[in-house]
């Protein structure tokens, strides 16, 4: 098995500007430019943790759409993971905008997803355990297994 991994080591952060074709007719940012940003993002977050060049999306859990992110705004996404088994892990995504006349700066999305870290043949591979450093990294570690039942509770739903 691995060495454990600080969750801070697979922080990943970028900044993107809201441009028009990003954006509906009221000039806000389309949901699913915001969902493929998250996706990307945590993929980049999971690579970084599992030491692959390649992870892929199991499930987007939750996506909370807090407020909008308006043309010529910029949006920051951070991503980091926040729980593993022995080839998934959860990854925390939040989206902050930022007029950059005014400086105002608003939580415009939240989102947990689950990537799985492959091979070169794509075949799973594990993951190294994690370990919080910060009271906000801990917060998010404690409260994993929470959101790893709901997911099964889902899953169960389903079938």
């Amino acid at each position: 098995m691995s060495e454990p991994k600080s969750m801070g080591q697979s922080r990943t952060i970028q900044s993107k500007l809201v441009l028009p074709p990003d954006t509906n007719h009221i000039q806000s940012i389309f949901g699913g430019k915001v969902l493929a940003h998250i996706d990307e993002i945590a993929a980049i977050a999971a690579m970084k943790h599992a030491g692959t060049r390649a992870a892929v999306t199991a499930s987007i859990d939750s996506v909370d759409f807090v407020s909008p992110a308006l043309l010529g705004d910029m949006i920051e996404l951070e991503a980091i993971v926040t729980s593993v088994g022995n080839t998934s892990m959860e990854v925390f995504v939040s989206v902050h905008s930022k007029n950059l006349v005014t400086g105002e700066v608003r939580l415009t999305t939240e989102s947990f997803c689950t990537m799985v870290a492959v091979d070169e043949t794509n075949r799973p591979i594990s993951v190294a355990p994690i370990y919080p450093e910060t009271e906000a990294e801990k917060r998010l570690f404690d409260s994993a297994p929470a959101r790893r039942e709901l997911r099964q509770q889902r899953r169960l739903m389903k079938h």
